[in-house]
């Protein structure tokens, strides 16, 4: 099978987003797991924190720095996180041309009982497991991310039918080009089974006192072999992804909460707001208030768009 994405195809798909995304920053979809990504301008060397999700982008290009590592998402390439990560990235968009992309969250549940069944069937090896990867987005693919974005166009599909073919889209995730590295990741194997464990206890509990000899415990592991297997999943440190976790929610709290900097500082676990700004600035290169007025327009949540019946008419006929 090709990994090109039909014209046609692409076409459509970018057509339904400028309806369903019509403002940059993300907009929440009908379905709760699905969010529309879109961007009218170029962003260079941005810290993002993406939860376990599929991530494709279907206008623009960007690109995921972790450690040594690049990762390119576009419209030939979508993107998976198995566990919540921390990286840098670029986006390249313009007023013309925006980004625009999709962001599907895992549902572990329905991706175990896939993984299951896929083994049951035979014929589908596991791979070493990868916490991020970027792949070829293929036709089929490309094809049910279409479906899946027609649906979300009214209230009643997304309801019905939405959840169906994200559930399809986790399936051909798990038997494409990658699929094993994936299954081994979601199934949490390993070592990177305990660092994974250790990921979702940060995540859960951010704002609390968490110490690393605690966290190895949990995980099982001596403390400087946690660390040596907490580098190897997130290419830093256990107190870095915790810090950097702190402070990306609380410059989420901010721009969609509209809490002040000392609010959030309280909120995520910072004893001292005077700390707070100093690491804030360091890590996103500006103070927090100003680093929430410049990305307000790309990180905040936007109810979902309701399409006017005349834009359904124009798709059909597009179709």
């Amino acid at each position: 099978m090709s990994s090109k994405i039909d014209a046609e195809v692409h076409s459509k798909i970018v057509k339904r987003l400028y309806q369903l995304a019509p403002y940059e920053g993300y907009t929440q979809s009908l379905l709760d797991s699905v969010r529309f990504m879109r961007s009218n301008r170029p962003l260079k060397s941005t810290p993002v924190l993406y939860e376990p999700s599929i991530v494709i982008i279907c206008q623009g290009r960007k690109r995921g720095y972790l450690g040594d590592e690049v990762y390119l998402y576009d419209a030939q390439h979508y993107l998976v996180l198995s566990v919540p990560l921390p990286f840098t990235s670029e986006t390249e968009a313009s007023e013309e041309e925006p980004m625009l992309g999709i962001a599907i969250s895992l549902d572990a549940m329905v991706i175990a009982e896939l993984a299951t069944m896929l083994e049951a069937s035979g014929g589908h090896t596991l791979e070493a497991p990868r916490g991020m990867f970027s792949t070829p987005l293929g036709e089929t693919l490309a094809s049910a991310t279409l479906r899946l974005l027609d649906t979300l166009a009214t209230a009643r599909d997304a309801q019905i039918l939405a959840p169906s073919i994200v559930r399809e889209i986790y399936y051909r995730v798990l038997v494409g080009e990658q699929g094993g590295s994936v299954r081994s990741a979601l199934a949490h194997y390993g070592q990177f089974g305990k660092v994974a464990k250790a990921l979702r206890r940060i995540h859960l509990n951010y704002a609390d006192t968490l110490e690393v000899g605690g966290l190895a415990s949990e995980a099982g592991m001596s403390v400087p072999a946690f660390h040596v297997h907490f580098k190897a999943v997130t290419k830093t440190s256990p107190i870095q992804y915790i810090k950097s976790t702190r402070l990306h929610h609380a410059r989420l709290l901010m721009i969609r909460d509209g809490l002040t900097a000392a609010a959030a500082a309280s909120r995520v676990g910072y004893e001292s707001p005077s700390q707070f700004s100093r690491e804030f600035k360091r890590f996103f290169g500006r103070s927090p208030s100003a680093e929430a007025r410049t990305m307000k327009a790309s990180l905040d949540i936007l109810p979902p768009t309701h399409l006017a019946p005349t834009h359904l008419v124009e798709i059909a006929v597009a179709h």
